[in-house]
């Protein structure tokens, strides 16, 4: 039944001069037959090689200088919600900037139509809700207008889909990470090493799943933090992404000390957060050259979480309180979301949380409620789960050696 009514035409809107009401008549959310085919093939195009992390970035490729317009209008923007005046006037500012044209509504029309599913959306991947962002549309019948619930159907469903799919599901699982530190309790997050435990970890309810390098190192057979690993957790990133939630990766150092080319790898991870370490196998990076890299991966990709890793506890080298402070001050200036000290003990950790306000990462090992009451925002299992499986597997292939035991399912 709900295909039949998706294939009515949508509710006509009526024609307008200026303001949404003009908006309305020009953009192919509300446009049906030949009108429809020509504005999504207007706005397709208008999306193709635009990549973004941010709805901020999308708005300045798409249509510069609209953010705060756009945030004016979504509130009007559907013909069953009223018209205020700022939604008009917002329109008329962007028409009076780029021109009263069809490719103006469709700039228009795409930013916010994102600012509203987008926003929708990353709040449900935060919450685990898996309903769509758009939980219903509304359709012409010879009865009149219809409502068609959405709920059963994926994200972009129908002749009306979203041109910009794939783009919104980035920008949403970017956002709902982010909200993941600022919840009330902290988020624990599974570290995979291939693609079977991602999937598995994220089917049993994990809002967000990240890697583990040396996980991914080993499985591979190279040594952790060597930098050997750059593909292989290139290739994992870009295949667990696909996953329906968010996904961080531990890209060691990023495996350069050049910004630049660090700012590229992350980048084509495409990815919601990476975990960047200023630990050099027998050495510390110097905290302002670490800095760089970080204001570096900002800079290119601002809507994916740096969790800058401070190593001074993990390699023991100057293992104080202070120089944590003094390198997490580094960091967040050239713009870290995150800050991740593995083996911080809990006075150190009561001390950076009194004096940051930032989400602070630490290792697993802590009843979950005791580092919660510290304020740690984010707790990771690290190699934890791989090194489990790894002790399991060699204990059930031992057991099958043992006598009257019976060889299970292959």
């Amino acid at each position: 039944m709900t295909e039949e009514l998706l294939s009515l035409p949508v509710p006509s809107v009526p024609a307008g001069e200026s303001g949404v009401a003009w908006l309305r008549s020009q953009v192919v959310r509300f446009s049906d037959g030949p009108e429809h085919t020509r504005r999504r093939a207007l706005t397709t195009a208008l999306l193709e090689g635009v990549d973004a992390t941010t709805l901020d970035e999308l708005a300045d490729r798409v249509l510069p200088g609209a953010p705060a317009d756009v945030a004016e209008i979504a509130p009007s923007y559907q013909p069953h919600e009223p018209i205020t005046a700022q939604a008009d006037a917002a329109v008329e500012r962007l028409v009076a900037r780029h021109g009263r044209t069809e490719t103006t509504a469709a700039r228009i029309g795409l930013l916010v139509q994102a600012w509203a599913a987008t926003r929708a959306f990353a709040d449900r991947l935060t919450t685990g809700d898996r309903t769509p962002p758009v939980p219903l549309t509304r359709r012409q019948s010879a009865q009149g207008v219809v409502e068609v619930d959405l709920t059963a159907h994926p994200f972009g469903h129908g002749a009306h889909a979203c041109p910009g799919r794939e783009l919104a599901t980035k920008i949403a699982k970017n956002m709902a990470f982010k909200a993941l530190h600022h919840r009330a309790e902290p988020l624990l997050l599974p570290n995979a090493w291939d693609h079977a435990t991602a999937v598995a970890l994220q089917e049993a309810g994990y809002p967000a799943v990240g890697t583990t390098s040396f996980g991914v190192s080993a499985a591979h057979g190279v040594p952790d933090a060597s930098g050997l690993a750059k593909e292989h957790t290139r290739a994992l990133a870009r295949l667990i992404g696909t996953l329906p939630c968010p996904v961080t990766a531990d890209v060691e150092h990023g495996f350069s000390e050049d910004p630049d080319e660090v700012a590229e790898y992350v980048a084509s991870l495409g990815i919601s957060g990476i975990n960047l370490e200023d630990g050099r196998g027998d050495h510390l990076a110097d905290p302002a050259d670490q800095a760089e890299l970080v204001a570096a991966v900002k800079r290119r990709t601002p809507g994916v979480f740096v969790n800058a890793r401070v190593d001074t506890h993990w390699l023991g080298i100057d293992a104080t309180t202070t120089e944590v402070l003094r390198r997490a001050e580094h960091y967040l200036a050239a713009g870290a979301d995150g800050i991740f000290v593995p083996r911080l003990p809990l006075p150190g950790i009561a001390t950076f949380t009194a004096t940051f306000d930032t989400p602070l990462n630490v290792l697993a090992g802590e009843p979950v409620h005791r580092l919660a009451d510290l304020g740690v925002r984010r707790i990771s299992t690290g190699s934890l789960l791989f090194r489990a499986a790894r002790a399991a597997t060699v204990e059930t292939a031992n057991a099958l050696l043992s006598p009257g035991t019976r060889s299970g399912a292959a």
